[in-house]
């Protein structure tokens, strides 16, 4: 077993990207950490997510530190910035999406039993404070993931890391 080369990377990815059918796109509610936010941008853009909507006081994709961290990925994801999740949640309804919140909340599910096999948009919270009660209320399901060890919560941009990862599996699964 060997590495692969550039050429046999570009053919995996295409691959992939031709038995994919699924769309998926995000809210960021206030999550302010720059570095969050680039996470989040590097693992849309390289799973494929179509849309991010930046609500409150997220940080922008143009800011340096969000730069840095997304290594120039933005150019492969189109955001829009909103004042409020109920208008970031209000148009991926418009766009039929299924709004799916991230979150250790009462009544949250184990994300890998929440149904994110069709088109999805992943919700995500502020770094200490999680979703906000206004994106809380109007999401369609929320899922936690599960945690074994002694921490109790992730860093946000790995959580959103982890929740694509997971509605990518489950729409290939399907």
């Amino acid at each position: 077993m060997k590495n692969l080369d550039p050429t046999g990377l570009k053919r995996l990815h295409r691959d992939w990207r031709r038995s994919t059918t699924q769309r998926i796109t995000m809210i960021l509610d206030s999550v302010q950490t720059p570095y969050n936010v680039g996470t989040i941008i590097r693992t849309a853009a390289a799973l494929g997510v179509e849309h991010l909507w930046l609500v409150g006081a997220t940080e922008s994709p143009t800011h340096a530190k969000t730069n840095k961290t997304a290594l120039g990925t933005q150019r492969y994801v189109s955001w829009t910035a909103v004042e409020t999740p109920t208008e970031a949640i209000a148009n991926a309804r418009a766009a039929r999406y299924r709004i799916v919140g991230v979150e250790l909340a009462d009544d949250a599910v184990p994300l890998h039993e929440v149904d994110l096999a069709g088109d999805v948009c992943l919700v995500v919270g502020h770094e200490d404070r999680g979703l906000s009660k206004e994106a809380l209320a109007i999401c369609d399901a929320v899922g936690y993931i599960p945690q074994l060890g002694k921490v109790g919560s992730l860093n946000v941009g790995v959580a959103a890391s982890i929740a694509v990862a997971e509605s990518r599996r489950q729409g290939w699964a399907s």
